[in-house]
């Protein structure tokens, strides 16, 4: 063994050779890497005019609708319409055996002329009597009972014309007729079925499909919404006749648009819905009655909209919407804002945003507030070839 004065000189040396191969290392090795900036995609918010529309459910029913009832009984003779198919106003739909009607016509006519015999021989007989009046060779009774019989004989008369009346209006009632133009539904009755005047179930029901009205129910917290965002002065309330879209039940659109004939004016206390009622030409008969559909409204019109992608927005538990913006220097910051409406792939932000301010669209979950960033354009950072992309994972 060294002696302890030879030990202690040779760890000595030993510590500063390690030392100097330690230096050697790192001044040959290459430098502790610096803190790296990161790159986001955003895009700069620029004012747009923007039409604003709501989507909200809605019934197709008919303008017309006349549930066809006989007002005479008696056995169906025939059905003189196609069911499915078109009728006119005043075509007849069913024929009513007619003979017992066309008899109790004739006997009212009888009753009208013999009224008007007996009428005319009291006229006759009250000329005569106040003929000899004037010469005194009647009594005045005899005067009297030869007008109050004239003045009978005429009611009789006219209680015989309205009889008459009543009996031709039975006999016209045995051809049932339409009272409007439309489309005739399945009949009830057939040939040979008795029908009564005083019964409950209609023979067939006409529509009128062309024009078609859709009823549409909007929520009254929503017309309440609307309200208060065209009061704040931000948007224009969508002229009353612009044009209504329909989408149906498929998901296709209607080809044709429509106009709103009614706004609410009342809240429906079942349903807390607002009704609204839009018409449309059906020229094709397309849209049939009883059809579920959804009416695209146009409720407001924004002169300055400020749009953000939706990726760029995001919500916490509680459902307040945020976004990160960028400002001049860099630095990123976390700003809540106020958006309820999408439009399209965008949400429409109507407080906490101002145009020209910068929103990060992508690489947002690489950033925390105070961060300082490169921005790139979203369009252009889109674009960037995947090489980069894959890089960056290998990194």
């Amino acid at each position: 063994p060294l002696p302890r004065p030879r030990l202690a000189l040779a760890l000595a040396a030993a510590l500063a050779l390690g030392t100097l191969v330690t230096g050697c290392g790192r001044a040959s090795g290459q430098a502790a890497p610096a803190a790296r900036t990161v790159t986001v995609g955003a895009v700069t918010l620029q004012p747009e005019a923007l039409d604003l529309s709501s989507e909200l459910p809605g019934r197709t029913a008919a303008t017309l609708s006349a549930e066809i009832r006989p007002q005479v009984g008696g056995l169906v003779r025939a059905r003189r319409f196609t069911e499915g198919g078109l009728v006119k106003a005043g075509d007849t739909l069913y024929e009513i055996e007619p003979e017992s009607y066309r008899a109790a016509e004739a006997s009212a006519q009888a009753a009208v002329e013999k009224a008007e015999a007996t009428a005319e021989n009291a006229r006759l007989t009250l000329q005569r009597r106040r003929e000899l009046a004037q010469v005194d060779a009647v009594s005045q009774q005899d005067l009297q009972d030869a007008q109050a019989s004239h003045r009978q004989a005429l009611a009789d008369l006219a209680a015989a014309r309205a009889t008459l009346q009543t009996a031709r209006i039975a006999l016209r009632r045995t051809q049932v007729s339409s009272p409007i133009s439309g489309r005739a539904d399945v009949s009830t009755v057939t040939t040979g079925a008795l029908v009564s005047a005083d019964q409950a179930t209609a023979l067939t029901t006409v529509r009128q499909t062309d024009p078609i009205q859709v009823d549409i129910a909007q929520s009254s917290a929503e017309w309440l919404r609307l309200q208060r965002t065209l009061a704040g002065g931000g948007l224009q309330a969508a002229a009353a006749d612009a044009p209504v879209q329909l989408l149906l039940e498929d998901g296709s659109r209607y080809p044709l648009s429509g106009k709103l004939s009614l706004r609410g004016v009342s809240v429906n206390a079942g349903t807390g819905a607002v009704t609204l009622r839009a018409l449309f030409p059906n020229p094709e008969g397309r849209l049939l009655p009883g059809m579920y559909v959804r009416a695209v409204l146009p409720t407001a019109r924004a002169q300055q909209a400020l749009l953000v992608p939706q990726q760029a927005l995001s919500r916490d538990a509680r459902g307040a919407a945020s976004v990160w913006v960028v400002d001049a220097q860099g630095r990123v910051e976390r700003r809540a804002v106020s958006a309820d409406q999408a439009v399209g792939a965008r949400w429409l932000v109507a407080s906490g945003l101002k145009a020209g301010e910068r929103v990060i669209t992508e690489g947002s979950q690489k950033v925390k507030a105070g961060d300082t960033v490169q921005v790139q354009d979203a369009a252009a950072a889109a674009s960037a070839p995947a090489s980069g992309a894959a890089s960056a994972a290998a990194r």
